[in-house]
């Protein structure tokens, strides 16, 4: 690579094929975006720990007085587009080859590939991950499994693509800017956003994401503030961006109304973060025994706790006009087992039948063979 952007600095190997994501104006784009934003991500990130001091000094969240208007006025979110309003099941899953491949050949309605929790952010596995989403946006991605030989080719008709970035609390270390760590979310939406909002676009979808970890309309107002300067910075309509906000912390289950409000051009959904939400549940209130919780087997989206956090996302979203997404079915098939597999796959058929009597509009499903179910 020949140079990089004004006080900015890549610690990271850069191969040829690095070089396609890497561009100069592509990091351009990341370095402004992370000068514009970033000292508000870090006040967030220093509110984050005041707030966990208040909850160990014994203070516990409610719904907030200041914004009691924005929950009780009527208001609707912008709109869904056309090739989001079907999101019976949605997949989830990491950027490497094989997976994107079999993800969007599943026959899932929609999916989510993941630049956070099922990536391990290493340099290598961030920039592949950018290199194999562009590949498949634009109609290049394929993989031959050394093993077997056999060819992995992308349908002509396959499932509709949600990145997740990184939340606000990760750093990039690979990428400096003026000698400070970029922003793992702003690097992570900035890159794709530069690279494929114009190609998405003229393939008939859009730039779509979910974001993950949040714990309070402000930084759901941070997330809007991004997208509306990325899309004026790149000459595309304003609402173009959709995303879909996982609920998974006990915080931002007191603030959904809001965060919908702050980001309601950008909309389309909550999710309910299950298994994030049960460890936000525990590490917020760490230090107070009437919090205990059972082992995490016996802990069920029936478990009072759960159910009235789950009904309340339902409620709140049909209200605003948006979809409310049931969360993952943390099982997979089970091979040369079949009666233990047989088990899993009733409970994840119990765990969906579930959520479709409560009124979500779709589910999260992390293997291909558990879409028909």
């Amino acid at each position: 690579m020949k140079s990089f952007p004004k006080n900015t600095t890549i610690t990271g190997k850069i191969s040829k094929e690095f070089e396609e994501i890497l561009t100069l104006d592509c990091l351009e784009f990341v370095a402004d975006l992370h000068r514009k934003f970033n000292s508000r991500r870090l006040e967030l990130l220093k509110r984050r720990q005041e707030v966990q001091k208040k909850i160990d000094g014994g203070w516990r969240p409610n719904f907030l007085d200041e914004t009691k208007s924005t929950r009780e006025k009527d208001w609707k979110i912008l709109g869904i587009p056309k090739d989001l309003q079907d999101r019976r099941v949605e997949i989830t899953g990491p950027t490497n080859q094989k997976m994107i491949i079999n993800a969007l050949n599943s026959g899932a309605c929609c999916f989510m590939a993941d630049l956070e929790d099922s990536a391990t952010p290493t340099w290598n596995n961030v920039i592949e991950g950018q290199i194999n989403l562009k590949n498949a946006i634009n109609k290049k991605i394929n993989f031959i499994d050394k093993a077997n030989g056999k060819e992995y080719k992308l349908n002509e008709k396959h499932a509709v693509l949600i990145v997740r970035p990184r939340g606000w609390h990760l750093d990039e270390a690979h990428f400096l800017v003026d000698n400070e760590k970029c922003s793992g979310g702003i690097f992570d939406f900035a890159t794709y956003f530069y690279h494929n909002a114009k190609q998405l676009l003229q393939n008939g979808t859009g730039p779509y994401f979910y974001l993950p970890k949040m714990e309070s309309h402000l930084e759901a107002r941070l997330w809007n503030d991004v997208f509306t300067e990325a899309q004026k910075k790149l000459g595309i309509k304003h609402g173009t961006i959709k995303v879909t906000v996982l609920i998974e912390t006990i915080l931002a289950s007191f603030e959904m109304d809001e965060i919908l409000f702050e980001l309601k051009d950008h909309i389309v959904g909550l999710n309910c973060g299950r298994w994030d939400y049960i460890f936000s549940y525990i590490k917020k209130f760490k230090n107070f025994k009437d919090f205990l919780l059972p082992d995490r087997s016996s802990l069920k989206m029936t478990s009072h706790f759960l159910r009235s956090y789950d009904l309340l996302l339902i409620k709140t979203c049909h209200r605003r006009g948006a979809h409310a997404m049931g969360g993952m079915a943390a099982q997979i098939p089970i091979k040369n087992n079949e009666a233990l597999n047989q088990k899993a796959m009733e409970a994840v058929k119990l765990d969906k039948l579930r959520e479709s009597n409560d009124g979500h509009d779709g589910t999260w499903v992390a293997h291909p063979d558990l879409v028909k179910i």
